[in-house]
This record gives C-alpha cells, structure tokens and sequence, in this order.
C-alpha cells in the first residue's frame, strides 16, 4: 500500500485547508495559452521557474509561442538561443522539436487534438515522447489538457516522506497517485480538477517556503499540526 496505514489516510482535505489559507489560491499554472504551459513544463526541468520566465519571455518577444507549428519550424539555432536561460538549452531544445512534432505531425498542429481521449490514452501519448517523464506529462494533463490527473512531484514526495504518510520503499509514484486522487475525488469535476491544480501548486509553494531539501522549518510551516510526531520535524537530506 502507498500509505503507511491505509486503515488512516493522511488528510490531505486537511492538509490543503491549511496551506491555502496560509498562501491562497496559487491560480496555477502561471501561464497565458495551453501550449505555454506545455513549453514551461519542458523547460522548467532540472532549473528555477525563475530561468524558466526569461526563456518564456524571450520566445514570446520572438513570436515562436503563437503556435505549436510556429516552434516546429524556427531554425534550431535561433530556438537554442531563445531557451538558453533555461539551461541545458540543447537537451531542451530537443525535446521541445519532439514535443511539437508529436503536436504537427500528427494532430495537425492543434494541441485540442493531442487531449482527445481517456486520461490514460493521452498520458501514454505523452509519456512516449523522448524527455518527457510523468511529472511533465501530469502536468501537462493537468494544466493544459484538462485531465485529472494528479501531479507526484519531488515536493509532495517530501512532505508526505516527513509527515510519515508514505513507505518510502514500497510507494511508487503510480501508487501515490492513484491514492492521492481517490483522497481528493469529489463529485464536480470542474471542481476537482481546480482542487488537484492548487493542489499541486500548494506543494511546490510550502516545499519552496518551509519544506526545504536541505532544512526543514517545520515550526512555522502551515502543515505543522500535521506532524505525527516530534521526530518527523528532523529535516532531511536528499
């Protein structure tokens, strides 16, 4: 089982009460188009949000966001220099190509396309493009696509890990995800996909403010009274 007692489940409803009334609506993804979210989503891999903005900026001021067909095309080159603050421009640069070729090739260019299906059906689409991993994918479905499908990222992984809601060895990310959307199921599915968006937002925003890789504030973090025991505030290092 993904929780350590499935008989008690970690309060999640609970756990989101708290760190939205600490931070709000997180009004996720930061982003003006679906295909932004998807570029973000690539570029944001392995580096700050911070360096994810001026590669963002840079392709918008260069014309290459007004379409998936507009980045498919562009010279490499001039697509490596628009990304370059993202690092591992080259990689990314690829990835992008492999992204919007799926998008072109065989969807006619229209991302409404790429979504059309079961939740499941378009993450395999997703997942067999080369450098798009789960995370990328859920997001992607999550914030551009519209599907419920939950984000497991490094910052969730960590907060349940500390507040001891997770078997470290026997969780894998498909089985946390899986339970954390039976946890966060509700009946309007507008309303759950809003749920599972800030969700995963309030995760990043309290890994980023108090649930540090390296230094764990636990004493003034929202989800303090979550803590089964004293014990659990010891921070750790990954």
């Amino acid at each position: 089982m993904p929780f350590r007692d499935p008989r008690s489940p970690p309060p999640l409803r609970t756990a989101y009460r708290l760190l939205r009334a600490r931070f709000g609506h997180q009004r996720w993804w930061p982003a003006e188009t679906p295909l932004e979210v998807c570029v973000g989503a690539i570029l944001v891999q392995n580096t700050t949000w911070t360096q994810v903005e001026r590669a963002i900026a840079r392709l918008k001021s260069e014309g290459l966001l007004t379409s998936a067909d507009a980045l498919h095309t562009v010279p490499v080159a001039q697509l490596e220099a628009a990304i370059r603050s993202a690092g591992t421009y080259r990689v990314k640069a690829r990835r992008l190509r492999a992204f919007t070729r799926l998008v072109c090739v065989e969807f006619g260019g229209l991302l409404d396309r790429l979504w059309d299906g079961p939740t499941e059906t378009v993450r395999q689409r997703l997942l067999a493009v080369p450098g798009i991993g789960p995370e990328t994918a859920d997001c992607m479905l999550l914030y551009a696509g519209g599907h419920r499908s939950f984000v497991m990222d490094a910052y969730t992984r960590r907060v349940f890990h500390r507040h001891g809601w997770t078997h470290d060895e026997s969780a894998s990310d498909d089985d946390l995800r899986a339970a954390c959307g039976q946890s966060l199921t509700g009946r309007d599915p507008l309303h759950q996909l809003d749920l599972w968006q800030d969700f995963h937002a309030q995760m990043v925003a309290v890994g980023k403010t108090y649930c540090g890789a390296r230094e764990a504030r636990c004493q003034a973090c929202p989800l303090k009274p979550l803590l089964a025991s004293p014990r659990s505030t010891q921070p750790t290092v990954h």
